[in-house]
């Protein structure tokens, strides 16, 4: 049975390679391993060592923290908080990631304006 925490941990680095457009090939190359190891930190099938976690976060460039964001203490047990599974639901879409990838890669002046427009869009489809 997979643990919680390396299930989190392993959807959190899928979804920053996603973010990036970085393959798990190009992953694992930049911090020495095969891709093959990387499909199983991703799949929660095998634990991240702190040194390996340490590297990932610094090919990944994010604080090594980023990876249990969104985790919980619940007794005994560590859960994802139910905001982070319905985030983690939203992410593992293709076409979420494809937009998110989409907006990072405009300036900043048509990123606001279009952050303003799905706004505006939301409320309106709210209100109707």
């Amino acid at each position: 049975m997979k643990n919680p925490v390396d299930l989190h941990i392993g959807q959190r680095v899928r979804h920053r390679r996603w973010l990036l457009g970085m393959t798990q090939q190009q992953l694992a190359q930049s911090v020495g391993i095969r891709f093959q190891q990387i499909q199983k930190y991703e799949s929660g099938a095998n634990r991240v060592s702190a040194s390996r976690l340490w590297d990932l976060a610094k090919a990944l460039d994010i604080p090594v923290s980023f990876f249990f964001e969104g985790l919980h203490n619940s007794g005994a047990a560590v859960e994802a908080s139910s905001d982070s599974n319905v985030e983690a639901g939203v992410l593992q879409n293709k076409e979420t990631m494809d937009l998110i990838r989409a907006y990072y890669g405009l300036d900043e002046g048509p990123r606001r304006r279009l952050l303003d427009l799905a706004k505006a869009l939301s409320d309106s489809e709210q209100h109707a």
